[in-house]
């Protein structure tokens, strides 16, 4: 392991997805969401080219492998927090990689089933791991509620105005998990951003309304061929749950209300409520190839009422002729 004393204040920090990054911040650090920063990186097809020819399975999710090089092709990243319950059931393995390769790995559990006291243990030990007293999370979560109106109100201007396209909803989500490694940079784009896109006309109406569930998709023109088909992409699941959608003053509801990291339960009451308030025409649930929640799209295919149709991917590429053909015959289909 490469350190175990204080990081230096303003030190970047791998994670490897959504944490309670109120402690990150307060402790004068640099959190880094290490998912965006491969699926980013120009070579993000050849990171996990890269992985593999360092001794990772063909049959293994993209994402770790991807996180694992572009690890190792940024090496100012000092240390690395890792969900080791609640997120990808191999992060753990890859923690226990990156330790023998000499970067710090801090593990951090999101409580299964979830439990209050158990979560309020795990962000108290991170921020003494981090050296973040309370009074400074509390600050920083205060500084962040307005910023994550914000993030709601440009969420509502996707699904109840069509102001906000799919793919800005999902870049500017998405990035929530770590605010694009530059808070204050980051508050003032979107403020920018929701300035110019309230003056925008209101969408027509006639488009196909998509909802996204699952893990955010590894394809990367996705979104603009479904633009290309007629259909508007006004819920994505989990680059929403990202940015903390429900309001709280207490920083452990606030993760306990957060449905990534526990039980198909609440992420079930999350989908069917979007699929009532967004009038949804229909659902794409995404799958990643070798990911265990490929398990859970029986599940919500049996308790979802609209139709669903499954897409798969692996690497980061364009979409192939077969998944074009079948997302652009379900939209025909939900054609009004």
């Amino acid at each position: 392991m490469r350190r175990s004393a204080p990081l230096a204040p303003g030190a970047r920090v791998g994670l490897t997805t959504t944490i309670p990054v109120e402690v990150v911040l307060a402790a004068g650090l640099t959190p880094v969401d290490l998912n965006n920063l491969f699926i980013a990186d120009p070579l993000a097809l050849a990171r996990v080219s890269q992985a593999e020819a360092a001794g990772f399975p063909r049959t293994l999710c993209a994402w770790i492998k991807g996180i694992y090089a572009v690890l190792l092709a940024h090496p100012e990243i000092q240390a690395v927090i890792a969900a080791c319950q609640g997120d990808c059931s191999n992060t753990q393995a890859l923690g226990e990689i990156l330790a023998t390769e000499g970067i710090e790995v801090i593990h951090f559990k999101f409580p299964y089933p979830r439990d209050r006291e158990q979560l309020a243990r795990e962000i108290s030990a991170l921020a003494n791991r981090l050296g973040a007293d309370h009074e400074a999370v509390a600050r920083v979560q205060a500084r962040l509620t307005p910023l994550r109106r914000q993030l709601r109100r440009l969420d509502r201007l996707t699904w109840e105005t069509g102001q906000v396209h799919g793919q800005e909803n999902f870049h500017w989500l998405i990035s929530s998990s770590d605010f694009a490694s530059d808070l204050t940079d980051y508050e003032q784009r979107l403020t920018a951003f929701l300035q110019e896109a309230e003056q925008r006309p209101p969408a027509a109406n006639g488009r196909v309304r998509l909802g996204f569930a699952g893990i955010p998709p590894i394809l990367t023109d996705l979104w603009p061929y479904l633009e290309e088909l007629g259909a508007a992409v006004v819920y994505h699941e989990f680059p929403r749950q990202f940015s903390m959608p429900y309001e709280s003053p207490d920083l452990v509801e606030q993760y306990l209300r957060y449905t990534y990291p526990y039980d198909i339960g609440g992420r079930l009451a999350d989908l069917k409520e979007a699929v009532a308030t967004r009038r949804l025409d229909g659902l794409v649930h995404y799958t990643q190839s070798f990911c265990f929640r490929q398990m859970f799209d029986q599940f919500l295919r049996d308790h979802l009422d609209l139709p669903l149709l499954t897409i798969e991917g692996d690497r980061p590429t364009r979409l192939d002729s077969r998944t074009r053909m079948r997302l652009e015959a379900f939209v025909d289909v939900l054609r009004p």
